[in-house]
């Protein structure tokens, strides 16, 4: 609609977590690298967290494109809602791994034998679990023992749990010690600074086709700023909205009004978008029920069974 009115080729903006889009902080590639060091060199379990909209699940997205270039298999775990045997189920499915038993030991055997036939192929296996903050403590038990699948000098799994802030809450309590000190390489995805935020919008302006005509006025950037205090996905909300607007007033470049008005529509001059502190505090008694997750599990199975010609979606929700 308004790629013409500015010269864009695509929309720079949308909020879906594509690699070409990435925008290397000096914050980010320290954590990229992380992530491919602690891979590449079998270092077992690797922590992303972040607050919301900070450029995680990209990050996991050019990650996951960097080990199928290097022919690794892959499980992503995007749907994080989801009791043991659940796991077990997507775990082997994503792998591509047949198992005629679904006990549990039956399939941990045979998944240990499918790691050690990759181990002795020289191939690397990634296990990458998304919004990770909404695990169950018997699921993260069972995933920490997935890295008792090991020879006698390297793991044979390598395991990167990215989540939110609230992940690392979690990994503070007492019940999750174990897990806690199993991680080798903690990775963190940070809001960006006001400059960072100016480079930020130019390049993704660059990268959809602008021509180095001036789009964003300045001031306009400076308000993106302070409406999104840095975190990239509500940068993205402003400057769309702000793009659809101005088209449809036919102002070029954008103003500082153009923003505020958005900012208003989306209530970002009321409400800050993101977590204050202390609201994140996890409630233990939540997550500790495994006859909760579940219930939910088999209602969600059931749901599905009852609802012809719908098909799971893979990516975020």
């Amino acid at each position: 609609m308004y790629k013409s009115f500015f010269g864009l080729k695509e929309n720079p903006f949308n909020v879906n977590p594509d690699p070409r889009y990435l925008f290397l902080t000096k914050e980010t590639e320290e954590a990229l690298s992380g992530l491919m060091y602690g891979v590449q060199n079998r270092k077992g379990f690797i922590t992303l967290t972040g607050e919301v909209g900070t450029g995680k699940t990209t990050l996991i997205n050019r990650l996951l494109d960097w080990l199928h270039q290097r022919r690794a298999r892959t499980a992503f775990l995007f749907n994080s809602r989801m009791n043991t045997n659940q796991m077990f189920d997507f775990i082997l499915a994503e792998f591509g791994i047949s198992c005629d038993s679904q006990t549990k030991s039956q399939q941990l055997m045979r998944l240990n034998q499918w790691l050690l036939e990759r181990y002795r192929a020289g191939e690397t296996t990634v296990l990458i679990v998304d919004e990770a903050q909404n695990l169950t403590y018997p699921v993260l038990e069972e995933i920490r023992l997935l890295t008792n699948l090991e020879t006698c000098t390297e793991k044979l799994l390598q395991i990167v749990l990215s989540g939110q802030q609230e992940l690392e809450e979690k990994l503070m309590l007492p019940q999750l010690r174990q897990l806690r000190q199993r991680i080798m390489l903690r990775c963190k995805t940070t809001p960006l600074t006001k400059e960072q935020t100016h480079d930020y919008i130019a390049e993704r302006l660059r990268i959809a086709g602008a021509c180095g005509e001036l789009i964003f006025s300045p001031k306009a950037v400076e308000t993106i700023h302070l409406y999104s205090l840095g975190i990239p996905r509500v940068v993205n909300l402003l400057c769309e909205h702000s793009l659809i607007n101005a088209y449809a007033e036919q102002q070029r470049p954008i103003s500082p009004k153009i923003v505020e008005e958005v900012a208003h529509e989306f209530q970002l001059d009321e409400v800050e978008p993101t977590a204050p502190a202390e609201s994140t505090r996890i409630q233990a008694d939540v997550y500790n029920s495994d006859a909760f997750i579940q219930n939910l599990g088999e209602a969600l199975s059931r749901f599905r069974m009852s609802s012809p010609g719908t098909t799971p979606t893979r990516g975020r929700k």
